[in-house]
């Protein structure tokens, strides 16, 4: 799938990870079943040599605050969507919410940076996963991040 492909693609079971083909993040994977969050990114995602997942997406003028920086409510999002990712074991295949999010934002991401989450999960058990991570911009960090998962079983 193009990146362009799956941008404003609708929410539903029918979606799910699919891997990109072209563009910058050809042979990245993404989420076709999130809209809010292709709307927002997209975001893109992959396991790095390390074998940890890192989660990313390229800063443009859209994702941009009215003083030229990035919009905190923009990194935000990218880290409770890279959360996901950086629990993906742990959920073993469950859906989830967020029960909680904190951040601290470090300094600005401006256009054109290469944005990226690593991080790790701090404990799991039952229906409950904890996680954190970093958020960076060409490689600086700009936020921190920390988040309590819960399993949840999908809509009848």
């Amino acid at each position: 799938m193009s990146e362009n492909e799956a941008v404003g693609e609708q929410v539903g079971p029918g979606g799910g990870l699919v891997d990109v083909d072209s563009g910058e993040f050809a042979g990245w994977q993404m989420w076709q079943s999130d809209a809010f969050e292709q709307r927002a990114g997209p975001f893109y995602e992959r396991i790095d040599d390390d074998r940890r997942p890192v989660v990313a997406f390229r800063a443009e003028p859209r994702h941009m605050n009215g003083a030229g920086f990035m919009h905190g409510g923009c990194l935000m999002t990218f880290a409770d969507s890279a959360i996901f990712t950086i629990a993906r074991e742990a959920l073993a295949g469950s859906h989830g919410v967020t029960m909680s999010m904190t951040s601290d934002f470090l300094d600005a991401a401006r256009t054109g940076d290469l944005i990226e989450a690593r991080g790790e999960v701090t404990r799991a058990g039952g229906k409950t996963i904890y996680a954190r991570g970093i958020v960076t911009a060409n490689g600086k960090p700009v936020l921190s991040f920390t988040g309590i998962i819960r399993k949840v079983s999908p809509r009848g």
